[in-house]
Parts: structure tokens; sequence; C-alpha cells
């Protein structure tokens, strides 16, 4: 197992550097300036030129990015700047005028609580309902969750965002608009601004697991080993979890660690809907202003998310099902 994690790992690693060049290559290959950005409003040619050479700009791309990626383990001087960005160093924001690491940083706690609360939501009403449903097969109840989760699926992040605003929070007057405070100083302020959020996130991706789950659950119920638990006198809630849902959870922990992952790098539409300041407001500020290392490092911090969630997914493999310890 410690062999098979290294291997990963470098794997993971590998493909990061990959991610990083073609997103590199992307943004130096985009005709937008962020020179031209960072010069102001009454930029001249000579002050344009100085800006570059400051930034760093005038150089090749592959001093560029060789530049880069050093200065994410080592820190480096911003150009001619003067500017110190300390490791790990993902450059400048001219826009913020702050390190992009700290603007990471800084809104990573906000994105964090949003994917964790909307993770449990869904993971917990998707399976908890998608196993109902499964056992249930052909009744009234299964009709109406399978009826419910596909028309759920087939509406947007932003109409269920606006629909819960207008409900909640300017007719029904429940709930006030989200406002969201750090969970240490006011934890009853924290639950308040995220549970409409919460809730928006979760619909779409509740929906998928409940077909995902009630799929997986029919064809196992359906194996021959299933049928030799119950001719040896097991009671149904132990055939149904220890041996039923345990191996329906295989292909929906592959599934969750991938969705977990992306979802760390910032639900742009429900934090930009709900007025987060999260990485997914802060990438959508950061592509109104053309802040192209910030987008470039939201990219960064999504693939080490997803990469990661995969390879922590692959090693759970084996507590939940044990013959994957011993292919």
């Amino acid at each position: 197992m410690i062999g098979y994690a290294l291997r990963r790992l470098g794997a993971m690693a590998l493909i990061l550097l990959a991610i990083c060049a073609i997103t590199f290559a992307v943004f130096y290959l985009l005709p937008d300036d962020p020179a031209l950005d960072a010069c102001g409003k009454s930029c001249t040619t000579e002050r344009l030129r100085d800006v570059r050479h400051a930034m760093g700009l005038d150089q090749s791309v592959i001093v560029q990015f060789a530049t880069y990626l050093a200065g994410i383990f080592t820190g480096r001087t911003l150009g001619t700047t003067g500017l110190e960005c300390a490791a790990p160093c993902f450059g400048y924001s001219w826009q913020f005028a702050t390190p992009v690491w700290d603007l990471l940083l800084d809104r990573l706690a906000v994105s964090a609580s949003l994917a964790a609360g909307a993770a449990v939501l869904w993971l917990v009403t998707g399976v908890a309902l998608g196993v109902v449903a499964a056992l249930r097969k052909g009744s009234l109840l299964d009709r109406g969750i399978v009826l419910s989760a596909l028309t759920t699926t087939s509406v947007p992040v932003y109409l269920v965002a606006a629909l819960l605003l207008y409900v909640v929070v300017l007719r029904g007057e429940l709930l006030p608009f989200p406002d969201y405070q750090p969970l240490l100083e006011d934890p009853a302020a924290w639950l308040t601004s995220l549970i409409l959020p919460w809730i928006a996130l979760a619909a779409l991706y509740a929906a998928m697991y409940i077909r995902l789950t009630r799929a997986s659950m029919i064809e196992t119920m359906a194996e021959p080993y299933i049928r030799t638990a119950r001719a040896k006198g097991l009671h149904e809630r132990t055939v149904v979890v220890k041996h039923g849902l345990r191996a329906t959870m295989t292909p929906i922990l592959t599934i969750f660690g991938i969705d977990l992952g992306g979802l760390l790098a910032g639900a742009m539409i429900t934090e930009t809907m709900f007025g987060l300041p999260g990485l997914g407001k802060l990438t959508f500020d950061a592509i109104a202003r053309s802040d192209q290392p910030v987008v470039l490092g939201v990219t960064l911090l999504a693939a080490f998310f997803v990469t990661f969630a995969n390879l922590a997914v692959d090693l759970l493999y084996g507590v939940i099902d044990p013959r994957v310890r011993y292919s």
C-alpha cells in the first residue's frame, strides 16, 4: 500500500506539472496583457514598457514558467519591483495588490465550509433516498423519488439559488440574506449564512446520487451472495447495510471524491449568487478583471484538490471493499 501511495503521489506531481504548463501557456497566448491592466488608465508607451519589465513579462515564456515554478517552492522577487513573494509564491495580483497565495488562503475557509456542508447534505440525502427507492422498486414511492431527482437535475443551480432567496429571504423572511461570518467568531451566524447555499449546491448533486445509488443498489441486491446471505437467516437490515450498501458505495465513493475535490476549488455560481467571499467568487472577479495570476493560482489549487481526492478515494477502496487489498 505504501509503494502504491508513493507511485500515485509521483503521478499526481506530474499531472499538476502538466496542468500548470498548459494553463501557463494558455494565458501566455491570450490577447489580454496583464501589464496593460496594471499600468492604469493614464498609461503611456514608456510606462507600459517599464511595467512589463517590472513584471518580468518581457522575458521568454520558458524563463517566465521556470521562474514561476521555482517561486512555488522557494519564493521569489517579482520582476524588478522589489516586492518579495514568500514560498509558496503563486504570483502577485496587481488588481488586488496582494500575493495570490494570501488571497487563496483568505478565501479557502469559505469555500471549504460551503463544500463540506453541501457534500454531507447531498451524500446523506442522495444515498438514503437512493437506497429507499431501490428497496421499493416499482412502487409509488420509488417513482416519486425518481421523478423528483429527474426534475431537480433539470433545474440549474442559479435558478434554485434565486428561488431560495426569493421564497425564504424576501417573501418568507425566515432567514436574513447570507452574510458569511467565520465559524470561530460566530458559529450561529456561520450556520445561518450557509444553510441556503448548502441546499442550492446540494440539490443538483443529491439528485444525481439518488439515481446512481438506486441503480447500483438494484444491481447489487440481485447478486447471488445477497441471496446466500438471506438464506443463512441474516436480518434484512444486515443484508442491506453490510452486504448491499457496502458494495454499492464503491462507485459512489469514486464520484464523491471527484465532486468534492472540484467543489473545494470554489462553487462559482453559488458563491456569486449568495455573495460568499470564497474561491469561486474570487475566480469570477479575477476573470472579470483579467487577473491572470489569480485565475492560474485557483486552477492549480483546483487541480491539486481533484488529484488528491482521487488518491484518497483509491486508498479508501481497500477499507470499503476488502477484495481491493488482495487484488
